[in-house]
């Protein structure tokens, strides 16, 4: 029974088309595929309700019979069917319920609805998550998946047992006594009434302290992901002000919530105890005119009480609904705006390309009106290596940003192997450049993990080879985690934290080199690297691009003098280009830069002229 209630709900199924930005349509996209499930798991808690109408009309009986006096065995079949309903019938019902509750809906519709709010995260362009905190982000996808859950849940175990409970309740004491059916709808009038005046003000209030406690969850997971930052620069102090100042926030949108539940709960408890008096004092009432028997009476009794008690849970659950609600409405405003990068209606998936690069005419800023690149155009051939090099700001990285089409170019257009690369799938054209960036990107996951990021089918064999061709094989094979866990094993921490930054850049190329793309895009791939450890490290990447288009950004000029051609670019445009020596002897730019580096820094013109001169002299 367990096994097939768990099969009742695919938990990872996805989600067909985007999120909407409607409450209503929201949930359905959440629990599309999950509501034969649910409705399961709604008919048994209905069914529980009905038992409880059932228990009292039973106890009625008894009441009845036993208020008749004489020989109580003349009562065997009601005295039977009142012990197989409390020990067989009952108990079956409530468990069934129980179960369906608890295998149904519990571990399922959570990973369900958390996994489409991921998968849609995860298609964001890097601008989304460049406006937020990550710690923020992720607190609203756990946050609207326990909601819809919750809303879910909420809604199967208490709205369809209440309803059948109510239902079934005036059905009995309209048989009995009309003017107690009448008395019920009545004060379920003023009860609905009640619940309509709060339950707005509990959905706003708890909207904003969801967004309150995102808040919070941002301020301090930015704090813990940048806390050598903070240690550096002393500055606990500031953080701890700028964490208590969400915190307050937090607390006052709770405390406001608190005072609203109050006053709903106190609102409640005197409705519900007007219910008993009703119908026990209109039973008794009619009792005493002969119109109803004494089992009527205790009946009329039970269900009173069951109501009035089911009243304080049943406003808690719809305190819970609403206040969920409240919480997915904050969330879905957060995590379902459209994607703003996406692949055009019938994307080619590109396979294995040639290599070749160009930049048409290709103007991008950022959605400003200036800055960035303008007007620029480059063809790289296939195989051919070009390094680019330029001021901070130049353009150097929008350039390769804009190949891996992270942006989308605001003019012209950027093509590899004749392809616009707003007409191919994202995958296919990243599956085809290899990365190796200044800041590297480290998963908390394992050294293993984290190479055979670039390729996770590969081999053991083929992964240590690319481990050692990055110079990265002999420091992992002695590291060892908090777990203690070694070698290839061993986690990094977060963002590689354990490691030094030269140790996170030759992981970051021993992924590359086992991706073993077609394009080699390298951003100050060796900055992070001493000396020793980079004239090492050169020779594989030398091994390692031969046949690949590679393009390198570098600062450290040594690092692409021996490139097949140069890029120097200057406030978002090509100023020059050429050989290492073409460029030396041509006494521009390029050449200023290198008198600088190999030259002590040197400021002023004329130095910078004589260095370009010597330079080119050497060159020859």
């Amino acid at each position: 029974m367990h096994a097939l209630f768990a099969r009742m709900i695919d938990a990872f199924r996805p989600a067909e088309g985007p999120p909407p930005r409607t409450l209503l349509a929201f949930f359905r996209w959440c629990l599309s595929g999950a509501w034969g499930g649910l409705s399961i798991a709604a008919l048994t808690s209905a069914l529980s309700g009905a038992a409880e109408v059932a228990s009292a009309m039973l106890l009625g009986a008894v009441v009845d019979a036993v208020a008749q006096g004489g020989d109580l065995a003349g009562h065997g079949a009601l005295i039977a069917a009142f012990v197989a309903f409390f020990l067989i019938v009952r108990p079956a019902i409530m468990g069934l319920s129980t179960a369906t509750a608890n295998v149904i809906i519990g571990p399922n519709v959570l990973p369900l609805v958390l996994s489409r709010l991921h998968r849609w995260t995860l298609g964001q362009a890097v601008t989304f998550f460049d406006n937020d905190f990550a710690g923020r982000i992720a607190q609203k996808q756990m946050q609207t998946a326990r909601a819809v859950t919750d809303v879910a849940s909420e809604m199967v175990n208490t709205a369809a047992f209440a309803l059948s409970a109510v239902l079934g309740s005036a059905v009995y004491l309209a048989s009995v006594d009309g003017w107690g059916a009448l008395a019920l709808l009545v004060w379920l009038a003023a009860y609905v009434a009640l619940i309509r005046f709060f339950l707005p003000r509990v959905r706003l209030l708890s909207a904003g302290r969801a967004s309150a406690r995102a808040m919070v969850s941002g301020q301090v997971v930015d704090t813990i992901t940048n806390i050598k930052t903070v240690k550096l620069f002393a500055s606990a102090a500031h953080e701890d002000s700028a964490a208590l100042g969400a915190m307050e926030t937090f607390r006052d949108r709770a405390l406001d919530f608190g005072r609203l539940n109050t006053w709903f709960r106190l609102s409640l408890t005197l409705v519900a105890g007007i219910l008993p008096v009703i119908l026990v004092g209109g039973a008794i009432l009619m009792w005493s005119r002969g119109a109803a028997t004494t089992g009527d009476v205790a009946a009329s009794g039970a269900i009173a009480l069951r109501l009035a008690q089911m009243t304080g849970w049943v406003s808690m659950a719809l305190m819970s609904i609403w206040g969920s609600i409240g919480e997915v409405e904050d969330g879905m405003a957060t995590l379902s705006p459209p994607h703003a990068l996406t692949d055009a209606p019938g994307a080619l998936s590109l396979g294995r390309v040639r290599g070749e690069i160009a930049f048409d005419r290709v103007g991008f800023a950022y959605g400003r009106g200036a800055g960035g690149i303008e007007g620029l155009s480059l063809t790289v051939a296939p195989g051919e290596r070009i390094g680019i090099v330029g001021a901070s700001g130049a353009g150097k990285s929008t350039l390769v940003a804009l190949l891996l089409r992270l942006y989308d170019v605001e003019k012209g257009a950027v093509r590899v192997d004749g392809h616009d690369v707003r007409a191919v799938t994202q995958e296919s054209l990243r599956r085809n450049i290899g990365t190796v960036t200044q800041e590297t990107a480290m998963f908390n996951r394992s050294a293993r993990d984290n190479i055979l990021y670039g390729r996770p089918d590969a081999t053991e064999a083929e992964m240590i080879a690319a481990a050692q061709a990055a110079e990265a094989h002999e420091f992992i094979l002695n590291l060892r985690d908090f777990a203690g866990r070694t070698g290839y094993d061993a986690h990094l921490g977060e963002r590689g934290v354990k490691l030094s930054g030269g140790q996170r850049q030759r992981i970051a190329l021993a992924r590359a080199f086992l991706k073993d793309a077609p394009i080699l895009v390298m951003d100050e791939a060796t900055s992070a690297l001493d000396s020793e450890v980079e004239a090492l490290v050169q020779d594989a990447l030398l091994r390692v691009m031969q046949g690949k288009t590679v393009l390198a950004i570098a600062h450290r000029l040594s690092t692409i003098a021996e490139m097949d051609r140069i890029v120097v670019m200057d406030d978002g445009r090509i100023v020059e280009q050429g050989r290492h020596a073409e460029l030396l002897a041509r006494g521009g730019l390029y050449a200023r830069y290198w008198n600088r580096q190999s030259g002590g820094f040197l400021g002023t013109d004329d130095n910078a002229e004589e260095g370009a001169e010597k330079g080119a002299e050497a060159a020859e």
